[in-house]
């Protein structure tokens, strides 16, 4: 995937916000901004884009996007759960009307038995609907992280297509 790969891909999803009249939010935690860099690459992103929150620590998570603690304690901070809380979150902070985040072990360290490494979550809200997909991804800690911001765009990107 190339760069003007990436630029098409924020190009479409921007479009097709715009279309709605819709504003898109991130709550990244193992891209720690990817997705917002990808979105802002493209000039005019700001027509579709109100902003992100980077919420790396379990505190974040909880005080700013309102995950709930006893999710993280029973789940984990990589999980469906928290994954869709986060999105919710994002939401509920910035107003816009569509958030994706990613919760994951992007390596190399940080694996469990339950969840090696590349393991992460994408969380999707909207008014058209929730959802999380788990993904496996088997690169290193760079290809890991640009494989979730990618596959999170490509979720908007999909979910604005079918409804």
């Amino acid at each position: 995937m190339s760069e003007r790969e990436d630029l098409d891909r924020a190009r479409e999803l921007g479009r097709l916000l715009v279309a709605r009249g819709w504003m898109l939010a991130t709550a990244e935690s193992c891209t720690g901004g990817l997705i917002g860099h990808l979105l802002t690459e493209l000039s005019g992103s700001s027509d579709f884009f109100t902003g992100g929150i980077i919420s790396y620590s379990n505190e974040v998570k909880i005080h700013l996007l309102g995950v709930s603690e006893e999710d993280i304690r029973r789940h984990g901070a990589v999980s469906a759960q928290v994954a869709r809380q986060m999105a919710q979150g994002a939401r509920r902070v910035t107003g816009a009307q569509v958030a994706v985040s990613v919760t994951g072990i992007a390596g190399p360290t940080g694996a469990t038995p339950d969840k090696p490494l590349g393991t992460t979550f994408i969380g999707l809200s909207s008014p058209l609907g929730e959802l999380t997909e788990q993904h496996q991804w088997p690169l290193d800690r760079t290809g890991n992280k640009l494989c979730s911001a990618r596959r999170a765009l490509d979720l908007v990107i999909e979910l604005l297509q079918e409804r």
